[in-house]
């Protein structure tokens, strides 16, 4: 999913922490012509294989990985410098004094002054969204041409400036009602809002965005294995919940998950992955993201979120009080609970998230080994040598998304929030409990 694409499907659950912060991952990438990978065959009996690419490839892959890294840094300075801009210019003053002007109501002042400030933002920092999406498709990527991914755009502008207008008035109503207490009083009321994201993102935000038909009519046996899955892992989610995206009109990466909460929980496959791999493989893809769910990696990581989110609150509290001190008056801000403190809001929160994203990603690395190990398992017996399925399937995801081989230590520790595929792929072929007779850990 290109970067803008992922940016909006986080949005909701995402929005109260992030507020245009950059913790999102590097954008992928996609271009020059390059020849079809060819996956390598199956490794001599016994034989542990790792993730390999040709010469071609990998030097394909280094190129993209580097240029990822590059405009991420890039990106997380010029959104820095770009706060600071806007401050120093005074330009969220002269949004609030419009919104003044327009009425005496707070919240009517916001739905004035919310708007313009997140589009002046977004709208300045388009160069390196276009950077972005331009190394989709260098990189082969993505095969979205630049109208369609402009509505798209348009489309995520539409979705983040209403829930902006919802969080910005709500934070700045709290600072004002307890401007010491604000930092706790605002996370108790984030924390339903983020769960309210998950259970609405599925049903709200992806179909802006991609089209979702039922999987039983275009794959009725594919529909009927998975619900096998479902099944052994204790769900409940009908074939009537289960639907095909057609990632295919804008992407070339694979995929198959479960997503929402409750009611609104449901199996995707993106064609893709239909195209790509075979039935078994598809089956230890959904099964991994299906272990999310089952080992409660969803709700862990809502509570972490949370927890950091509570943390960074307390100390935007401390360190904005400081700023406006400090520089208050040359920015012409009022104090804290004045709209045009909000830039320097997010360049607090925007330096946070860049300094945790090390710590977020290896969180993210264990649950993935998780869910990695869960798929495993609770294919075991309705796949024929899950181990070498799951190989390949990992196999064939690095070539698709054109994942460098051999990372550095250095690459993995900041940029990696899953394990790196050769890691990966050696543990699916080495992970065993059964012919050792051991009871798996979490599907018994």
């Amino acid at each position: 999913m290109n970067r803008r694409l992922i940016r909006i499907a986080q949005l909701f659950p995402a929005f109260l922490f992030l507020l245009a912060a950059s913790l999102i991952s590097p954008a992928k990438g996609h271009a020059q012509q390059q020849s079809q990978p060819t996956s390598p065959g199956p490794s001599p009996a016994g034989q542990v294989q790792g993730y390999t690419l040709t010469p071609g490839q990998e030097a394909q892959a280094v190129a993209y990985a580097r240029a990822r890294h590059e405009l991420y840094f890039l990106d997380v300075a010029y959104e820095l410098l770009l706060l600071v801009l806007l401050l120093h210019l005074r330009v969220a003053p002269k949004f609030r004094d419009l919104a003044v002007r327009a009425s005496g109501n707070s919240f009517v002042q916001t739905i004035v002054f919310a708007p313009l400030f997140l589009l002046t933002i977004d709208i300045l920092s388009l160069p390196t969204a276009i950077w972005s999406h331009r190394l989709a498709l260098k990189y082969q990527q993505s095969i979205q041409g630049w109208d369609s991914w402009l509505v798209d755009w348009v489309k995520g502008e539409a979705v983040e400036v209403v829930i902006g207008v919802l969080v910005i008035w709500i934070l700045y109503a709290v600072i004002r009602k307890s401007p010491r207490r604000w930092w706790l009083y605002f996370w108790v009321i984030a924390v339903p809002i983020t769960v309210l994201g998950a259970v609405a993102e599925p049903l709200i935000l992806e179909p802006l965005f991609f089209k979702f038909t039922p999987l039983a009519n275009s794959q009725p046996h594919l529909a009927e294995r998975i619900e096998n899955v479902v099944k052994r892992a204790g769900l409940e989610i009908p074939q009537s919940r289960m639907f095909v995206m057609n990632a295919s009109s804008k992407l070339k990466a694979v995929n198959a998950y479960a997503s929402g909460l409750g009611a609104t929980k449901r199996v995707v496959v993106w064609d893709t992955s239909i195209q790509r791999m075979t039935e078994d493989e598809i089956l230890f893809v959904f099964g991994h993201e299906m272990g999310h769910y089952v080992l409660g990696h969803v709700r862990n990581g809502i509570l972490f979120f949370c927890g950091v989110l509570l943390f960074f609150l307390f100390l935007a509290y401390h360190i904005l009080h400081w700023m406006l001190a400090r520089w208050g008056e040359t920015w012409s801000i009022r104090g804290a609970g004045d709209l045009a403190s909000l830039p320097a809001l997010i360049l607090l929160l925007t330096v946070f998230g860049f300094l945790f994203t090390p710590i977020s990603n290896a969180y993210s690395r264990h649950l993935e080994h998780q869910a990695d190990q869960y798929g495993l398992e609770v294919i075991h017996g309705l796949v024929p040598d899950a181990p070498v399925v799951a190989a390949h399937a990992f196999q064939v995801l690095g070539e698709v998304d054109l994942e460098e081989p051999n990372p550095s230590t250095a690459v993995k520790f900041w940029f990696y929030n899953h394990p790196p595929l050769d890691e990966r792929m050696r543990f699916a072929q080495t992970y065993d409990p059964w012919s050792e007779r051991r009871a798996p850990e979490y599907v018994k």
